[in-house]
């Protein structure tokens, strides 16, 4: 076996365990509001502050990766994921939430994210390449979602602090497998990338990740396919992590559903990310992107345009029906858009562009976890976010659609180097 295997079997590992983190907001709103009788606003701007510090975390993570190494930045994050959580269980004030929540857990998984998994892959694989960044991709996303059952039962059973302190056990049980594990690169283990014939130059490290991940940007943000990746991402981000992974659950509540049979319903969506991913992997590496991107939010916005007839105080076939369509479609927008940034940036350069494309995504969640919250707040009903949503996605199959290919005419980031 190729050592590419073992190290993305690690990385999926670690992004699963990042990832259950994320899932504990939505589980947590209802439990927190009762305790300390915080709103849904209050608790969605916590959200709000760490979706915005995991993306704008990513393109300098990419950065440091190159600067540090993998194993390194990668153990740090889970600790801060694991300190994140497993503070929260002394918390009193909306603060400490912020704080926690936030900022600890913020910068630990974005530290990581989807910029670990295309960092990963871009080293170590030549062939195959989209399908194995699907399955690391369905691993961060689906992780997210397929904890909720266990966390909701958590916080039925012992009380949301006991959910918490479990999240930052996982996080801490993955650190010693990154540490002994991970390798940087092929070379290091006298090895080409996964179906190489000769290994791409790596570049010198530089000095200065920060300003390695802002030179990127700086090239990058001349170019019109730059925006345009941007912006379908931050649509993406509002449809997904910011509104579905986060109300989701209070809106299933809203109408009598209990809240760990919602959270079973989100965990099935994972359980479907896993195929749907995996699939545009594989799509991805044989189809044009910018078509496959178009597919994914066209498809996307219509079921979210269906979804506020369909809750109930129990699942009934059409929501099973929602569940199943909207999970295939989760996540798959990624492989595309990892293929796209590498195509018209460059193998190295484009991964930290990724990583600013990315930081898109999160502000897009950001926006979307905050407004939802006030709409709630404000008209009693999620029935506005989600019809807002949907439009959106329309727009970003359209926008995906005018990417245009790399020419000699459009000007290309140039790759990092030590100058």
């Amino acid at each position: 076996m190729h050592r590419a295997w073992p190290v993305a079997a690690v990385a999926f590992v670690a992004l699963v365990g990042a990832a259950g983190f994320r899932a504990t907001p939505g589980v947590l709103m209802v439990p927190l509001q009762d305790e300390f009788g915080w709103s849904r606003a209050t608790t969605s701007a916590a959200v709000s502050v760490n979706l915005v510090l995991y993306g704008l975390t990513a393109p300098f993570a990419a950065a440091l990766m190159d600067r540090f190494g993998v194993r390194r930045v990668t153990a740090l994050a889970l600790t801060l994921v694991a300190l994140g959580s497993g503070l929260t269980v002394f918390m009193s004030a909306s603060w400490q939430l912020v704080l926690c929540w936030g900022v600890l857990v913020g910068l630990g998984t974005g530290s990581m994210a989807m910029v670990f998994a295309a960092t990963v892959v871009n080293r170590w694989f030549t062939r195959h390449r989209g399908l194995v960044v699907g399955v690391l991709t369905a691993g961060g996303a689906a992780g997210q979602l397929v904890f909720l059952p266990l966390l909701a039962w958590l916080v039925d059973e012992s009380g949301w602090r006991s959910a918490s302190l479990t999240v930052a056990g996982a996080a801490l049980v993955v650190v010693p497998l990154v540490v002994f594990v991970l390798r940087e690169r092929p070379s290091d283990v006298g090895l080409l990338p996964y179906g190489a014939t000769a290994e791409e130059p790596a570049p010198p490290p530089s000095g200065d990740a920060a300003r390695r991940a802002l030179r990127a940007l700086s090239g990058a943000w001349r170019t019109k396919a730059f925006w345009l990746l941007a912006g379908g991402f931050f649509i993406c981000g509002a449809s997904t992590n910011g509104l579905v992974g986060t109300h989701f659950i209070p809106a299933a509540h809203d109408h009598g559903m209990h809240e760990t049979t919602a959270a079973s319903l989100l965990a099935l969506v994972g359980v479907f990310d896993i195929v749907g991913t995996i699939a545009s992997g594989w799509l991805t590496d044989r189809l044009d992107s910018r078509v496959l991107l178009a597919w994914y939010y066209a498809l996307r916005g219509l079921s979210l345009l269906t979804l506020p007839v369909l809750f109930a105080d129990s699942p009934h076939p059409s929501m099973l029906v929602f569940v199943i369509f909207y999970g295939l479609d989760w996540v798959a927008t990624v492989p595309p858009t990892i293929a796209l940034a590498r195509e018209v940036f460059g193998p190295s350069a484009g991964t930290i562009v990724f990583g600013w494309v990315f930081t898109a995504h999160q502000l897009g969640a950001a926006a979307a976890a905050a407004l939802a919250g006030l709409v709630r707040t404000s008209l009693g009903s999620y029935t506005l976010a989600w019809w807002g949503a949907g439009v959106l996605c329309l727009f970003a199959a359209g926008m995906s659609m005018s990417i245009g290919r790399p020419s000699a005419e459009r000007p290309r980031v140039p790759e990092p180097s030590s100058a």
